[in-house]
């Protein structure tokens, strides 16, 4: 690439970078007088500077859902929030359902298919 085309993709990424801060920075700001500054999850509360380890979390992983009464939002410590995503990844490394997910069970092995008429036996 040439030096124009790296000054335009530098641009268009802190352009990018901006808005979403900017966006963040809203729904955050609506969470935090909707909800208590309390986490959702394990219940401590914040204030003062540790307000700031309080995050907004998307219940649906769509940033861009942002819904005036807050439905799609929850408060949640640094901890729980980073817990709540990694259970995604270990789902989709596990290939397990997703919390949430309506899909179908995937497996029809029955560990306890048969065990009544063993226990009838004796």
């Amino acid at each position: 690439m040439d030096q124009r085309q790296d000054d335009k993709l530098d641009k268009l990424i802190a352009e990018t970078r901006r808005a979403m801060e900017q966006r963040e920075k809203s729904y955050r700001e609506r969470a935090l007088k909707i909800y208590p500054p309390i986490c959702a999850r394990c219940g401590r509360e914040f204030s003062g500077k540790r307000l700031r380890e309080l995050t907004v979390h998307h219940k649906d992983h769509n940033h861009d859902n942002n819904p005036p009464d807050g439905s799609n939002w929850e408060l949640l410590c640094l901890f729980c929030h980073d817990n709540e995503h990694s259970r995604d990844v270990n789902a989709d490394y596990y290939e397990e359902e997703k919390p949430g997910s309506k899909s179908e069970a995937t497996t029809t092995f029955k560990p306890f298919a048969g065990l009544d008429s063993l226990l009838k036996k004796k």
